[in-house]
């Protein structure tokens, strides 16, 4: 194969899981040059060309998918054949159908799929109260990480093409539920800081006009909870009927799996 000396990461991630995880894998390559390309907070529609890069993708999983956000600002993206390293973060229930659209995606992109791997982060819900794959990706993820990323680059320089790659998942994915507009609150303990206004990918936070308190437009909240995690002061908080449930059911650690 041609050789290559740049890596691309490019990643959406609220709450820097899957950002943790880009980067080791990155690490784990070890080209000489590296470009990162965060679309956390980048709502641009300009074409992002690349071409003989290996690029990393990475995307949180919400639902058993990837995060719609995170597909809407991935069109950007013009791989041109480039070679792509594709990651689903998922927060220990299941990343269901989400690491075989991101392969699908990154196809209709441009991109040919190199190898693929589903990595354990917190779970957006997880509190100090409900704990779900708390402090992960932790060390023994990373280096995980970084050994797929070792072995894709070593798959890349020892084939003469890029046979399909293969992932878990089904076609048709699965059917999303509606969505319903719920947003994270502020209580008494709120000084309105504005770090929660910063920590929001969808820019649905804001300091109202005379600066006393915080408010949000639920319809374009997407619920990542980087802002109740980004808090300084632990008075941004937001309720889910399903994090009691998943701190239940879903508490035994699951292990990073890829593809090749």
């Amino acid at each position: 194969m041609n050789p290559l000396t740049t890596t691309r990461i490019v990643y959406f991630s609220p709450t820097h899981t899957s950002e943790k995880i880009a980067r080791a894998v990155g690490e784990g390559i070890g080209m000489p040059r590296r470009i990162e390309t965060d679309l956390t907070f980048d709502e641009s529609s300009s074409p992002i060309e690349i071409k003989n890069e290996l690029t990393i993708l990475a995307a949180p999983v919400y639902g058993g998918r990837v995060a719609p956000a995170a597909l809407k600002r991935m069109k950007r993206l013009k791989g041109n054949g480039s070679p792509a390293i594709l990651l689903a973060v998922y927060g220990n229930r299941d990343y269901e159908d989400a690491l075989i659209e991101l392969h699908d995606a990154a196809a209709s992109l441009g991109f040919t799929p190199l190898s693929a791997g589903a990595f354990v982060g917190e779970h957006s819900y997880s509190t100090p109260e409900l704990p779900i794959a708390e402090g992960r990706p932790d060390e023994t993820d990373l280096q995980k990480a970084r050994d797929f990323g070792k072995e894709s680059l070593q798959k890349w320089e020892r084939i003469a093409a890029v046979a399909p790659l293969k992932v878990k998942g089904n076609i048709p994915y699965k059917e999303l539920p509606p969505f319903r507009p719920a947003c994270p609150t502020c209580t008494d303990n709120c000084f309105v800081c504005g770090e929660c206004v910063d920590a929001c990918p969808t820019h649905a936070i804001r300091i109202a006009g005379d600066g006393s308190r915080i408010e949000t437009d639920m319809n374009i909240c997407i619920k990542c909870c980087a802002c109740v995690k980004a808090c300084p002061n632990r008075a941004r908080t937001f309720f889910s009927p399903f994090a009691a449930i998943l701190h239940e059911k879903f508490n035994t650690r699951r292990e990073p799996e890829v593809f090749f």
